[in-house]
């Protein structure tokens, strides 16, 4: 099965003449499309629904604008992504600012900006309140430990670093409230790129039973709770994509049985996906500069792991096309490679594609989330450019690609 792609090998050719491989590629269309039907899944929500975009996942504020006309607000985890939300125009209520380690200067810059706030420990609702104060909103995110099964790329959640225990949280709930925060919200994540809907069910009937647990035990009503992000995509052609009105619609019943029926506050439900929204709508387009024929066939491309780092980190799949040969028969088995000096910067491995000729122009799809935006210069390469296909069909430059003076310029020459 081929995956489709929103543009020609015409159109890109003539992309080329402008911007030189590589480069990520986005599609507006798309984006606009996904960000409205994760809107209307969940508009049944009593207390309201947001999904806060997770800025890490392409952070880029021609991207970032484009989901806030949408309706969609931001999930930050550095200082430099809250300014990023900043210089879009986001504030207060359309920023989750949650990290982890957080120095205090972020936590301030977040609690100036009117963030939503999520703390990960116990121990930082001391320095929250040393450094910044305790707002009238405070979150924390919860790990469940071994009552929840993690996956692949985040681990089990008794091994992660991330959240508090269930004894810490009701406890921190009680502390907060005596310190004089108003508002309360509840958040966990425990998954990355997860395909399974009913993961996503499961752990909002977890989330809501603890929501209970919460008002029992430390007298707070939690009126904002975070199901996280996770969702995945379909990378392989073979996968299904995940059906989110079905996703909503099983949380749906879990939140009328455990939040409605007990008479607990109308939450507002939110996400934190990312991924899910724009990754299958990026595209790393590079081109075919080199053939090796040693103990296997190698094609070598003109971008690297710097441009994307997933294959090469996770073993992860990407799905390749040849532009122009996408009904020739895959009888040829190659490693795509790029030029890093380190043997893992493969974007394929045993791949059967059509036979690759130098010039061919290869696209490497779903790069729009977690491929730039991992991007970095060791071996001395230089990040791409990223270019949005707009909805007219015209293409925008987003972000011009680095330069050698670029690479240089945090360098002192003169004191040599």
């Amino acid at each position: 099965m081929e995956k489709k792609l929103p543009f020609t090998k015409e159109q890109i050719e003539k992309i080329i003449e402008q911007y030189p491989t590589p480069f990520h590629i986005y599609d507006e269309k798309a984006i606009r499309e996904t960000a409205r039907k994760f809107n209307l899944a969940f508009k049944w929500v009593p207390g309201g629904y947001k999904n806060y975009f997770a800025v890490k996942a392409l952070p880029n504020p021609h991207i970032m604008k484009i989901l806030q006309e949408e309706g969609m607000g931001f999930d930050c985890s550095s200082l430099p992504e809250l300014l990023l939300a900043e210089k879009v125009g986001a504030s207060g209520i359309d920023i989750m600012f949650t990290s982890n380690n957080t120095p205090y200067t972020e936590y301030q810059k977040a609690k100036e900006l009117g963030a939503k706030i999520n703390l990960d420990d116990i121990t930082h609702i001391e320095y929250l309140e040393k450094h910044a104060g305790i707002p009238d909103f405070i979150c924390m995110r919860y790990n469940p430990g071994p009552l929840k099964e993690g996956n692949s790329i985040i681990g089990k959640p008794e091994e992660a670093k991330y959240g508090f225990t269930k004894e810490q949280i009701i406890e921190g709930y009680k502390i907060l409230k005596q310190k004089g925060a108003k508002k309360f919200g509840l958040h966990t994540m425990v998954a990355s790129n997860e395909l399974n809907p009913e993961y996503f069910a499961d752990t909002a009937r977890l989330l809501f039973t603890l929501v209970g647990e919460i008002k029992e035990k430390a007298g707070v009503d939690i009126e904002f709770i975070n199901l996280g992000g996770g969702i995945g995509i379909p990378y392989k052609p073979d996968q299904k994509e995940v059906d989110i009105h079905l996703v909503s619609g099983l949380i749906r019943q879990s939140y009328e049985e455990l939040i409605e029926k007990k008479g607990l506050y109308p939450a507002k439900i939110v996400t934190e996906s990312g991924r899910a929204i724009t990754g299958p709508h990026g595209y790393l387009i590079t081109k075919a500069i080199h053939e090796k024929h040693i103990y296997k066939e190698y094609i070598g491309v003109d971008a690297c792991m710097a441009n994307l780092m997933r294959p090469g980190m996770y073993g992860a799949y990407h799905h390749i096309t040849v532009l122009g040969k996408e009904k020739n028969p895959c009888d040829h088995v190659y490693d795509v490679v790029g030029s890093l000096c380190e043997n893992n910067d493969k974007f394929a491995v045993d791949r059967q594609l059509p036979e690759i000729k130098i010039g061919d122009i290869i696209v490497i799809h779903d790069t729009g989330a977690h491929g730039h935006a991992m991007g970095f210069n060791y071996n001395g390469k230089l990040r791409s450019a990223e270019l949005l296909l707009k909805e007219d069909g015209t293409v925008k430059l987003i972000r011009r690609a680095e330069t050698v003076e670029d690479y240089f310029s945090t360098l002192d020459f003169s004191s040599l």
